[in-house]
């Protein structure tokens, strides 16, 4: 049986409302636990997203940790809410990822990458990332100073990945992934303006085409396109407005790999679908919302027995 675990965002939500979630999805038997609710109060309304909604995931053996925009937050399996985190220079949070002994995170509001050390349980780096005409740098810096980076959204940095070749990076703007040795950061291939959720994965990479609402594995000789579900309005919650820019579907946003073949894409309304690369095949759909403000975030599988 396999549990996807995904955030969510409620586009446009107002004070005291919901504006975020955490679901557990049984994708073999179509359940969905609704584990977490957010309702934190003081989030940003002059943008879209803004400090809505739980967003990347990531584990530590018994540990679960979710960001929301400024806080790393950690639960147990049964989402017991343990601890949380902040540091001065996480702001509009997007994914997270764990990889030997820390925790990463974008922070997209700095275009800077955080490290969550995870045995002091304290945050004790941080890389600016810039762009001129010399190039992509990376400044060091200490996420718990009052010394480091101003506000600046010039990348839309939003996705991570590590493995042992290194960090790979990208985000909205940046035009590319990016991948940073611990030395220097160098583009690898050119993406899409609105890229989201972009990793390498087999012999190419595997983002979310979120302007052009489908999802992509691109090589040096191919682009396989994968189309996101989209509702008639008829489907749609009855206060749907097409020409309110929160109230929009087909927003890709969310995606894991589950096998060497099938990946997961999350989004709006609350949609995860399965899709072969071998194949070329969507597999499953399945949908929990009619509200297209409401968008998955950010996906996961879920590494422990299900709860509740």
């Amino acid at each position: 049986m396999t549990i996807l675990i995904a955030t969510s965002v409620i586009r446009g939500a107002g004070a005291g409302q919901s504006h975020g979630a955490v679901h557990l999805v049984d994708l073999q038997g179509g359940r969905i636990a609704h584990v977490v609710d957010w309702k934190a109060p003081g989030f940003d309304l002059n943008s879209p997203g803004g400090g809505r909604g739980l967003r990347g995931v990531a584990f530590d053996e018994e540990r679960v940790f979710i960001a929301a925009s400024d806080t790393l937050f950690v639960f147990t399996p049964a989402f017991e809410m343990l601890d949380s985190y902040r540091s001065p220079f996480l702001g509009n949070c997007h994914e997270i990822c764990v990889f030997e002994n820390r925790l990463y995170l974008t922070s997209t509001a700095f275009d800077a990458l955080l490290g969550f050390d995870l045995k002091s349980n304290r945050f004790d780096w941080g890389l600016h990332v810039t762009e001129s005409g010399n190039g992509l740098q990376g400044t060091p810096f200490d996420p718990n100073s009052t010394q480091g980076p101003s506000r600046g959204d010039d990348l839309g940095l939003n996705s991570l990945w590590c493995d042992p070749r290194g960090m790979f990076i990208s985000g909205s703007r940046s035009s590319g992934l990016m991948i940073f040795d611990a030395q220097r950061i160098d583009r690898l291939v050119t993406l899409p303006h609105g890229v989201q959720n972009a990793r390498p994965w087999r012999d190419g990479v595997l983002f979310n085409d979120t302007e052009a609402n489908v999802a992509r594995f691109m090589t040096p000789t191919s682009n396989q396109v994968f189309q996101v579900p989209e509702y008639p309005n008829s489907a749609l919650s009855s206060d749907y407005d097409p020409e309110d820019k929160n109230s929009r579907q087909g927003f890709a946003r969310g995606l894991c790999v589950l096998d060497n073949s099938v990946f997961a894409v999350g989004s709006s309304p609350a949609t995860i679908t399965l899709h072969n690369l071998d194949t070329m095949k969507t597999t499953h759909s399945i949908n929990f919302s009619d509200d297209p403000r409401h968008t998955i975030q950010s996906l996961a599988v879920w590494p422990h027995p299900q709860s509740g």
